[in-house]
């Protein structure tokens, strides 16, 4: 048997303020707060994957990490509003590829960190 990945179960995020970052992460774009055990560390629900919010430890640097990628129905309309609700604008919903059955759509927005936040949309 080979080892692989079979999905993406948690993504880490380095935040100054775990307090903004979940008013981000909750009232901006909906997620569900699953636990938050400690001050410095909450972990939300990102669609069946969990998001793991947490003050910087070791050499971790706010802002310098990985981007989470959040599917979302009507890109256009879904980034319209949360930027509404104070998320700021990256970068537009845009075409990235076509594919042989869909078209991938791609936006950017900024969490009160400056951490990049793709939304994706594959339109049939």
């Amino acid at each position: 048997m080979t080892a692989r990945v079979e999905a993406l179960a948690q993504l880490a995020l380095t935040v100054s303020d775990v307090e903004a970052a979940l008013s981000f992460y909750q009232s901006i774009l909906g997620l569900q707060l699953l636990f938050r055990p400690a001050p410095t560390l909450a972990f939300l629900d990102g669609g069946g994957v969990r998001i793991m919010l947490s003050t910087p430890q070791g050499a971790g640097a706010v802002g310098a990490n990985s981007i989470p990628y959040f599917r979302v129905r009507d890109i256009e309309s879904a980034y319209s509003e949360f930027v509404a609700r104070g998320a700021r604008e990256e970068r537009k919903p845009q075409l990235a590829a076509r594919m042989s059955d869909h078209e991938l759509w791609i936006g950017f927005l900024r969490d009160p960190d400056g951490n990049l936040v793709g939304l994706l949309e594959e339109k049939r």
